[in-house]
Formats: structure tokens, C-alpha cells, sequence
């Protein structure tokens, strides 16, 4: 049976915890002091900070080649190394791929381990080039270890060998669902991650692999066998004198010649013993240094492998008289991470496109249940100098976490600008939640102040006059009919009160911004649709774009008048406007109707001797948009049978919606509440204009007499 092995990442002191209470560690060693000893011997075998590069279903092909002088031979080694395909890889979310362009090899000659164990040694390369979008690598097994022995005998009995390479991730890319990325020559869709710059250490045998399609082979030969030199320029050779590898490799290293017949498997039991039995001495040195008056000095030199003479000498340190405690800054915490830590909390949708994964891995391990309003505060106010433990006096805290007491030399921390950018994206979330038929059926103009603008009407006097001969061109005008519109600012100012963060809610910072952002999407509902159904003089018969009568109820026949309608109109000289209508506004009572009318083939008429058409000749014209607002009674102008026919807003808009800045979203800020209410405020603003402008744009239809 295998021995326990150290995960990538896994603390030492927290590995040897598991490796004791391994039940074969248990029943090969049972004394206590000796699996102590040979768990703080596996802590140094297993492999730490490297990514399994597996090799392709191809093979590992390991040949004896003639030795000069002796006539011992020498293993050699050819493998298909990695392929360049997505991988799934133990401490990575989603799957993993490696970039070639990006891929560092410091030399051609790099070690070849086993598990990738620095204790376990192979051999080394000569050889790593990257050949028909592989990774191909050449060596010799040059180790005389019993790593390097197993791998040889076990490939003779055809053991079915990988090849893993130990490479460190300098800069990697996260791809997200939906998106896809070409590398390597092909085409991987997301989620997954593509390691852009790579460093590789080492080469590894291992026995499993994590994508559990790769295969491997390894192939001895004899000296007298000269297939291989006939073959050289093949990636993989077999021969009738073949073997296969090793079980499960521990650190022992014996010493074998090269081309050896491996008849059966060495015990490593015996050497890990005596190992242990030293172990144990150094343990027990160690226990007599400490002599139970420094624990966590005992504690950290069993787990790390001191020599006794490091521990007499942290013991000697540790009983000097020491300095008043004095409040150390965190100097890796800053916003970044704080404000990542707070949207992993409220676990807000699309995390990762707005922070790195260094950012949200240094956020997730140090927040690890998730941060707490009051220690979100803490820790901003600790960067700004505060030294105070706890939220005791809130106060102060506050004080500090907004800046108003920074001391020299501390790197503040924008709590404010923090709160801020956390706010806005749930205040995001609360401003899409409400109805934006609006948006769909408007234009939008950018303003940079609250002046009213001016513009002249699309319909005039515009066409083009025949050029005269000497090519003199006529002047044009603007026209005298024009509209105009101003933005202005609309705001609600709310708290998180001293029972938010003595209740230490994280939620009331996701709340408040969701009921701000939603306030500003109701408001903007209101102005525009105010606006926009106070309508009475600007669809008018007067300005032939209003209909009434029994026939305007929303049907073939109806759509059909309103579509006439809106295509009679002229311009100031009596001629076509030249624009075609291409939305149907109705009420949530003409959804259905509006539906029919834009998705349906035919109508049919189920009248008695009927010689009516059955198909609907508006199907796919006009884009059906729906609105609650039409109907309401709170309106002036609402009704629930009226409906319009709109031209694109693009080509001829009805209403225009001014934006100061093209800000179309609100904005959210936060600050310290005033003296008299204990609690941080947030307020949202938002300004926009609404304005009606071309009547000539649409066409209203009572839907009733």
C-alpha cells in the first residue's frame, strides 16, 4: 500500500496531522515516535507548487544503449510529454491549457524524478523540444536509485506508464462560459483556464494520471538489439524484450547497475525503519530542549525538521525579555482584496471578470467564512492607524476607516470608495430589475450639463439641389421646427445604522444599494412615461398621426389603418417622410393581440361561409414591446385599449431621454454618517431629461370609439 503524500499547498504541520492518522502508517509503524518520524520524512518526498502536464495517449519508450569499457548499458528514454489538450488539474477550478508560445524551458537538461519527488530520482533530459504541437523529451535514466530501478523493471512487465512535467504557473487566463480561445492550434470553449506563461522543472513517471486517458509504455532492450538504432527517428519503438515499472515509490536509494534484470520488487520497509529510529532521536532532543516550556516551538521544530541546534537556539531567543506589543499593519491587505472579500460574501454573480485570481485567492483564504460588516471596518481602520482591537468604541472606528484620524506613514485605505464600488454593483442589480420598455423605444442623447439643448427636427427642407454648371452647390437650412430637452438630477439618500453594524450585517451594504438602484429604475419609469402619455397635443388628428373608432381595436384590419396612416404623413413641402414604422407600443392587455399580430402566420375566421384570407400580412413587421405603464390609472393619458405604431428611434424618434454624461445607470456614494446618526450613508443620483419630439415619428390608436 502507498504512503500518505503531501498535497500541493498542504501546510506541514497540517500533513503530518493526516499522515498519523493513516491507517497504513498506523499498521506499518505502530509506534508512535517512528510514524512521527517518517511522516516528517514524506513531507519532504511529495511534489509542492507544480502543475501535471500529462502526456498524450502515446508512449514512453526507455532502451538500453551500449556502455563504453564494461559493456554495462545505460537506459535511454523518449516520451510524448503533453499534447497540448485541456486538462483537469487538482487545485484548479476548471480545466486547464497550457500555452506552447508561452512555455519556458530554463535548459535541455532538466531532472526526471518519480511523483515528482526530489527523493525519488530517475535520470535526467537531454533533450525537450516541442514537435508537431507535442511536447517531446529525450533522456537517459542515469539514477541508480530504486525509483529509477522500478521504472525500468515495471515498464519491462508493461506496466502502463504516464510521463507528468512539474511546471510553475507564472501568468494564466481565466476564459469565461459562452467565450471561447484558440491555443495550441485549436479551439477550447470555456470555463477554463489557459496557462499563458509556464516555467518547467521537472519531468515525473507517475502510474495515474488526473485526465485518465493518457498511456504510456516503456520498452527495455538488450545490447545486442539494433531495432532501436534502425528506428531512432520514431517517437515510440517496442520490442519483444520488454518490461514495465514500479508500485508506489518511496526515498529509498540503492545503488544497481545499469540494464539489470529486476526479478522482484525491493522492500523499502527496512531503510524507512532505520531512518525513523533516527528521527526518533531528533525528536526526542528536541522535547528535551523545549522541556514543555516553549510548546509552540516544539510544535513548529517537530513539523519542520529542525536540527536540534536551530531549536536550542529559537528557545534561546524565545526566553530574552521582550518589547511592549506594538499594532503591526497587515501590509499585504489592501482594498483590492477587501472589496473582493465583500463580493465573495454576498456572493455577487460574475466575481472573477471584475478581480484577478491572485486577488480572489488572497480574498478567500484569509476571509475563509466570509467577512463581517464590523471586521470589514476594522480592517480599513487598522490600515489607517487605529489600534484598538476590537469594535468596542465604533466611534473611533469609524472615525479611522473613513480617514478622518490617518496617521503619517500608514497606507490608508478608501473604506468610502470601497463601500462605494461594492454598492454599485448590486445597485446595478436593482436597476435592471424593474421594467425598461422605455430603453427600447427612445432615443438617447449625451449632455454635459443641466442646460436645455436645442435641436432641429429630421423632417424639413433636407433634399439635395442639381449642382448648377460651375458647380456651385445652393445653401441648405436647419428649418425653423425644433425640439428641445434637459437633464436633471433625481437622488434618495439612505442609512446603515448603528443596528446594522453592531448586528455585524454584511447584507445591509447589498440591500440598501439594490433598494437605491431600484429606486432610481422606478423613477426613470415614472418621468418617461409621464411624459409620454400626457400626449393629448402631440398626437393629435391635427398632426395626422391619430386614429379612433370602433375599427382601431388592435387587429389585422386595425394595424393595418395605423400602418397607412403613419406612411401618408408628409413633411412641411407635402412630400413622404420616407420612414417606416417598426414597433408596436400596447398596453400588458394587447400583449397577447400584439404577439399574434408580430408571430403569426394566419388568422383564421371561424365564421360560417367566411371568403375572408387567413394570412397575416404584418407577421414579422413590427417588434411587439409591452408596458405596465400604459394602462395605469396613475397616468394622465393611460388606457388600457390604446396603442402606437413607432418608428425606430434610431431613424425617427417619438421621445428622447438626455443623459448628463451619457451616465445611463445611477451612481452610488458612501460616507460616514453625520454627527448625530451613528452609521455609514449611501446616496444614489441620477440625472436625465425626458422630452416628446417628433410627432411625425409615430401614430396613437384610440383602440375604441
Amino acid at each position: 500500500m502507498p504512503l500518505p503524500k503531501r498535497r500541493d499547498g498542504e501546510p506541514r504541520a497540517v500533513f503530518v496531522r493526516r499522515c498519523m492518522e493513516d491507517d497504513v502508517m498506523k499498521r506499518e509503524f505502530p509506534d508512535n515516535d517512528q510514524r512521527i518520524a517518517v511522516c516528517q520524512q514524506q513531507t519532504d518526498v511529495s511534489a509542492t507548487g507544480h502543475i501535471d502536464l500529462l502526456c498524450d495517449a502515446g508512449d514512453i519508450m526507455i532502451e538500453a544503449a551500449q556502455a563504453e569499457g564494461d559493456g554495462e548499458t545505460t537506459p535511454r528514454f523518449t516520451m510524448i510529454a503533453y499534447s497540448g489538450d485541456a486538462m483537469r488539474v487538482e487545485g484548479w477550478r476548471f480545466p486547464v491549457v497550457v500555452d506552447f508560445e508561452g512555455l519556458t524551458i530554463p535548459s535541455q537538461r532538466r531532472p526526471v524524478r518519480f511523483g515528482h519527488s526530489m527523493y525519488a530520482g530517475v535520470g535526467h533530459t537531454e533533450r525537450i523540444a516541442i514537435e508537431n504541437g507535442r511536447l517531446v523529451a529525450e533522456g537517459i535514466v542515469s539514477r541508480d536509485t530504486v525509483a529509477a530501478k522500478e521504472v525500468v523493471a515495471s515498464g519491462r512487465r508493461g506496466f502502463p506508464w504516464q510521463a507528468s512535467l512539474g511546471a510553475s504557473v507564472q501568468q494564466a487566463e481565466f476564459v469565461r462560459p459562452g467565450k471561447s480561445v484558440t491555443v495550441n492550434g485549436r479551439t477550447f470553449e470555456g470555463p477554463l483556464y489557459v496557462a499563458r506563461k509556464t516555467l518547467l522543472g521537472e519531468i515525473s513517471f507517475v502510474d495515474l494520471g488526473a485526465d485518465g486517458n493518457t498511456a504510456a509504455r516503456i520498452a527495455a532492450q538488450r545490447q545486442e538489439n539494433r531495432f532501436m538504432e534502425e528506428n531512432k527517428n520514431t517517437d515510440v519503438v517496442e520490442t519483444e524484450d520488454t518490461a514495465a515499472t514500479t508500485p508506489d515509490v518511496t526515498n529509498d536509494e540503492t545503488t544497481i547497475e545499469a540494464g539489470q534484470e529486476a526479478s522482484a520488487p525491493i522492500d523499502p520497509v527496512p531503510e524507512i525503519r532505520a531512518k525513523a529510529i533516527a528521527e526518533t532521536k531528533r525528536l526526542a532532543a528536541i522535547r528535551q530542549i523545549c522541556s514543555g516550556r516553549c510548546p509552540e516551538i516544539e510544535e513548529k521544530a517537530i513539523a519542520e525538521g529542525w536540527s536540534t541546534d536551530k531549536c536550542e537556539l529559537e528557545v534561546l531567543r524565545a526566553s530574552r525579555p521582550k518589547a511592549p506589543a506594538v499594532h503591526v499593519i497587515d501590509q499585504a491587505m489592501d482594498g483590492a482584496i477587501l472589496e473582493a472579500a465583500c463580493m465573495l460574501t454576498a456572493k455577487l454573480a460574475d466575481v472573477e471578470e471584475l478581480h484577478d485570481d491572485k486577488t480572489l485567492d488572497a480574498a478567500s483564504k484569509r476571509f475563509r467564512g466570509g467577512i463581517g460588516l464590523q471586521e470589514l471596518l476594522l480592517e480599513a481602520a487598522w490600515a489607517n492607524g487605529y489600534t484598538g482591537r476590537n469594535f468596542r468604541d465604533s466611534r473611533s472606528v469609524l472615525r479611522y476607516a473613513f480617514g478622518h484620524n490617518v496617521q503619517a506613514a500608514f497606507s490608508t485605505i478608501d473604506i468610502g470608495g470601497i463601500l462605494s464600488n461594492v454598492a454599485n454593483k448590486f445597485l446595478l442589480e436593482g436597476f435592471f430589475s424593474v421594467e425598461r420598455t422605455w430603453r427600447n423605444i427612445c432615443s438617447v442623447r449625451n449632455v454635459s450639463d443641466f442646460k436645455t439643448v436645442t435641436s432641429y427636427r429630421l423632417i424639413g427642407k433636407d433634399q439635395y439641389e442639381q449642382v448648377a454648371p460651375g458647380g456651385e452647390l445652393k445653401h441648405g437650412t436647419l428649418g425653423e421646427e425644433s425640439y428641445s430637452n434637459k437633464a436633471d438630477t433625481y437622488g434618495l439618500l439612505l442609512s446603515i445604522d448603528r443596528r446594522d453594524v453592531i448586528n455585524d450585517d454584511l447584507g445591509a451594504i447589498t440591500t440598501v444599494p439594490r433598494k437605491l438602484g431600484r429606486g432610481s429604475g422606478l423613477k426613470i419609469n415614472d418621468v418617461f412615461w409621464t411624459a409620454f402619455l400626457n400626449n393629448a397635443t402631440f398626437f393629435k388628428a391635427a398632426n395626422k398621426n391619430y386614429i379612433d373608432g370602433a375599427d382601431t381595436a388592435l387587429g389585422i384590419d386595425a394595424l393595418s389603418l395605423a400602418e397607412q396612416t403613419f406612411m401618408d404623413q408628409v413633411d412641411a413641402d407635402g412630400k413622404p417622410i420616407g420612414v417606416m414604422p417598426a414597433v408596436m407600443l400596447v398596453p400588458t392587455s394587447l400583449s397577447a393581440m400584439a404577439t399574434m399580430l408580430y408571430k403569426s402566420l394566419e388568422f383564421r375566421d371561424t365564421t360560417a361561409n367566411t371568403k375572408t384570407p387567413t394570412a397575416n400580412p404584418h407577421m414579422g413587421k413590427f417588434r411587439a414591446e409591452v408596458s405596465r405603464y400604459l394602462a395605469n390609472a396613475q397616468y394622465t393619458g393611460s388606457s388600457a385599449k390604446a396603442w402606437y405604431l413607432l418608428a425606430d428611434p434610431n431613424d425617427l424618434p417619438v421621445i428622447e431621454v438626455a443623459f448628463l454624461n451619457g451616465q445611463e445607470s445611477p451612481t452610488i456614494e458612501t460616507a460616514e454618517a453625520d454627527f448625530n446618526v451613528l452609521g455609514v450613508q449611501m446616496r444614489g443620483y441620477h440625472d436625465f431629461g425626458v422630452a416628446l419630439q417628433e410627432p411625425r415619428g409615430g401614430v396613437k390608436s384610440k383602440g375604441e370609439a
